[in-house]
């Protein structure tokens, strides 16, 4: 791998992190309590997994210059993996197991204050 490549795969990585940490707080200031942080399931892996009452969101995180653009980023087949993964993790935690679980997204852009789409692809 050049290092022109691996430096621009370190610079997204970083840039990820960054966006996953900002969405975080925004969903604390919204009154969610976050559960966790880029948990690896065999299904896929979550962003960030919170809870308000008794929903718990599954939720995907993108950076992009639109919310358009950050929601066409997440492909039918992944927002599947991620639903399927939040159903597991509720049904394995029994503090979980009541809970309604949505997928969210939250779209960040350059100058902008995060967008949180609840359900964001309700019947997708």
């Amino acid at each position: 791998m050049s290092r022109v490549r691996s430096a621009r795969g370190a610079a997204a990585r970083l840039s990820g992190r960054r966006a996953e940490v900002w969405a975080a707080a925004w969903l604390m200031l919204k009154g969610y309590r976050i559960l966790g942080f880029r948990l690896k399931t065999p299904q896929a892996e979550i962003d960030l997994l919170a809870r308000k009452g008794q929903v718990l969101a599954v939720v995907e995180v993108k950076s992009r210059t639109t919310l358009a653009a950050a929601m066409e980023a997440v492909t039918h087949d992944q927002r599947e993996r991620l639903r399927r993964a939040g159903r597991n993790l509720a049904a394995r935690r029994p503090a979980l197991r009541n809970v309604a679980v949505r997928l969210d997204l939250i779209a960040l852009a350059p100058g902008r204050l995060p967008i949180h789409s609840p359900d964001a692809w309700r019947g997708a």
